[in-house]
């Protein structure tokens, strides 16, 4: 095995960072009125500066900003979309015994990415650090699949699944506006393909008025709509999660059901798959993989609890993935974010790095 010179490494992280302490009481104190747009970003400056350091010293050959300018990991980015706002719910997001906040999206116009303030985040990342900067976006899949029935304006579409073609051309657009700000690493992070191995989630669906049963092929067609506008130099991966909040989750059920499409279908480069839990089932999935360039990130260092995995048990849950997959198409990563909020999992901060740390640590091991 020789070590991955383009993205995703064999080390690898999903995106998010826990928020610091610093990073949390200046959003307290902006929502709070008492601190102004400049001086939040003057605060969230210098902690992304911090976390940059630290994810280059540990020896990651990626860097992210930890989504330290967000609240949610998908809802900010939508609600900076042309058309697109986010407002109040009468009810939150349902996790294993807890509610996020009573928060949502809705469809007011016609969508379109236009100039968006993600593109800034972007741009400081690239000229802050010393290796690959890595830009983590919600998939376009997540923003239909979240949408309560009445959340699209008539005025805007006939219904939701009429938004899918300017949705695919709004990616379409963000994928050419990152890599015009030097982006090469962009990943789309998607709950839906998990949830459509739930039969719960798939019967929630149902009751929200979704398609269940066409949602794997117009979730395929619109990705890959959306990748079109892919150049050649430019890594595109997805991170299929089954939620994160506050070390909780929302789904349950093995890859097995959407594994055909996804893997074999969707034209990404890299797929990120939590494998943590068995949840996740097991690798038998991962024989959809199509032989080749592309390569499943291992999810198989929790980021849900500070207790560090043991490196034997970890390599042997990588030498049994490679019953379904070659080695040299596997690398490894946590399972998620370690903040896919701003109230971040159930852990301390050191145990955070600690687990990245050993990351990068059986990496070297695994693949040299």
């Amino acid at each position: 095995m020789t070590a991955r010179t383009k993205p995703p490494f064999r080390a690898d992280h999903v995106g998010s960072i826990l928020r610091s302490a610093a990073i949390k009481d200046a959003r307290a104190s902006h929502e709070a009125g008492k601190l102004g747009d400049a001086g939040l970003k003057e605060v969230e400056d210098r902690e992304i500066d911090k976390i940059i350091r630290k994810q280059e010293e540990i020896g990651l050959k990626l860097a992210t900003d930890g989504e330290y300018r967000r609240s949610w990991w998908h809802f900010d980015f939508f609600g900076m979309l042309e058309g697109v706002e986010i407002y109040e719910l009468d009810h939150g997001i349902q996790f294993q015994g807890v509610q996020t906040k009573p928060r949502s999206i809705r469809v007011q116009g016609k969508i379109g990415f236009g100039h968006h303030p993600m593109l800034d985040h972007f741009k400081y990342l690239k000229a802050h650090t010393r290796v690959v900067p890595k830009m983590c976006i919600p998939s376009p899949t997540v923003m239909h699949f979240r949408l309560e029935p009445n959340a699209v304006a008539k005025s805007a579409y006939p219904s939701r699944d009429a938004i899918f073609d300017d949705l695919a051309m709004a990616y379409q657009d963000a994928i050419r506006a990152f890599y015009d700000a030097g982006c090469r690493y962009l990943q789309f992070d998607d709950t839906a393909w998990a949830y459509l191995c739930s039969q719960a989630e798939l019967q929630k669906a149902r009751d929200r008025g979704l398609d269940v049963d066409h949602l794997q092929d117009s979730y395929t067609r619109c990705i890959n709509k959306a990748l079109e506008a892919k150049p050649a130099d430019m890594v595109i991966t997805t991170h299929v999660c089954r939620g994160n909040f506050r070390s909780t989750f929302i789904s349950s059920g093995g890859y097995e059901p959407v594994a055909a499409n996804m893997l074999g279908k969707c034209n990404y480069d890299g797929y990120f798959l939590e494998y943590d839990t068995d949840r996740a089932g097991g690798f038998e999935p991962l024989r959809f993989l199509p032989k080749g360039n592309k390569v499943v990130v291992l999810g198989l260092v929790t980021s849900k609890s500070g207790t560090l995995e043991k490196k034997d048990d970890v390599k042997r849950r990588i030498d049994e993935a490679t019953k379904h997959a070659a080695l040299d198409q596997l690398a490894l990563s946590p399972q998620c974010g370690f903040a896919s909020t701003e109230e971040g999992n159930v852990l301390a901060d050191e145990e955070q790095w600690a687990k990245l740390r050993m990351i990068v640590e059986l990496a070297n091991e695994v693949w040299g």
